[in-house]
């Protein structure tokens, strides 16, 4: 079994199928937030990050599926880089930190209660998964586009030199007012 087969089983076995979210289920998004990155060209690290983004919850999705205190289990599924993503993109306060993301380079931690400065491949890696996850939400909840759209256009605009030049290319088409 390869290790993204592993990783679905995983997912699977920590009830992802039966969470509702836009498109269905949790572990659909999962699987299109993946799929998406590999198209776009995003890494293997990347990518693995994408499928289980939603692990340790984020700001905007609170249901955890893994305590943060077990960070090993998801580690020695998908790898350390992996992981780390994985962490940051749940722990990201996007109130604090998104809006001037680009120009900081800052990250406030929503668990620890601190700041924290990703080094420019994992900030660029961070952008591209929280771009990518919010695009997929947009896709399959028109309400999303329409209250919030202008917010991302403009988010995404201001993080453009930083993320992935292909990465934004499918922001602007997304989100094309």
């Amino acid at each position: 079994m390869s290790t993204d087969e592993g990783v679905r089983v995983w997912l699977r076995r920590q009830g992802a199928e039966q969470i509702a979210h836009p498109g269905g289920n949790l572990y659909a998004h999962l699987c299109r937030v993946r799929e998406r990155l590999a198209v776009l060209g995003c890494g293997n690290e990347v990518q693995a990050a994408g499928l289980t983004h939603a692990t340790y919850g984020t700001d905007g999705f609170d249901l955890v599926l893994l305590d943060r205190a077990d960070r090993a289990v998801l580690r020695d599924l998908v790898g350390a880089e992996a992981e780390e993503l994985v962490y940051l993109h749940g722990a990201c306060d996007r109130d604090r930190s998104w809006p001037e993301l680009a120009k900081t380079g800052q990250v406030f931690d929503r668990f620890e209660r601190q700041v924290r400065t990703p080094n420019a491949a994992q900030l660029r890696s961070l952008m591209d998964l929280s771009i990518v996850n919010e695009l997929d939400v947009i896709e399959h909840d028109p309400a999303v586009a329409d209250r919030h759209g202008a917010y991302f256009r403009e988010l995404f605009a201001s993080w453009a030199p930083l993320a992935s030049e292909q990465v934004i290319r499918d922001a602007q088409r997304v989100l094309r007012p």
